[in-house]
């Protein structure tokens, strides 16, 4: 909690990525980061794998990490089994103060993908519609409407989440 904290703790500043961005500026001048999950390989017991089993069938563990622009992790929440839904993870991030969840001031948010639940301070994109940035870079149609131009600039900026993690 003294390590992986976000510099900026109330929020003030907006962040250098928006600010000499006009495809984010001024719409997303109140963002202070994202979230998002991943599974990493998890070493489990034989009799307590069942339950950490995820996606692609080998145990690992979900870990729900918030990051500011400078990619940057401001919260971590590791050790929960494979199975378990983003939704689950960031419930109990949020809901329990023994986490110390930096949460969003009123007027501020983070960016969250479509797995997570609709509340304030937390924007998810339009359902329904075309979101992730590869679904953009295909083919020769272009950006249709203001769901599709919202949801493009939305994924372009909350990928900083998903190279956080590569890094």
């Amino acid at each position: 909690m003294e390590i992986i904290v976000h510099v900026d703790k109330l929020f003030h500043d907006i962040p250098e990525k928006i600010i000499n961005d006009k495809r984010y500026m001024p719409y997303f001048k109140d963002c202070i980061g994202a979230i998002d999950g991943t599974h990493v390989d998890a070493r489990i017991p034989v009799e307590e794998q069942v339950a950490y089993i995820g996606r692609h069938h080998s145990p690992t563990q979900n870990v729900m990490a918030a990051c500011d622009f400078n990619m940057c992790f401001t919260f971590v929440s590791p050790g929960w089994e494979g199975s378990a839904h983003d939704a689950r993870i960031f419930k109990h991030a949020v809901m329990d103060p023994k986490y110390n969840f930096p949460a969003p001031p009123p007027g501020k948010f983070y960016l969250v993908d479509a797995g997570y639940p609709l509340q304030r301070g937390y924007l998810k994109p339009y359902i329904g519609t075309r979101y992730h940035l590869p679904d953009f870079r295909r083919g020769s149609r272009t950006i249709m409407g203001h769901k599709e131009l919202f949801n493009s600039r939305h994924s372009s900026l909350r990928s900083v989440i998903e190279r956080s993690f590569g890094v």
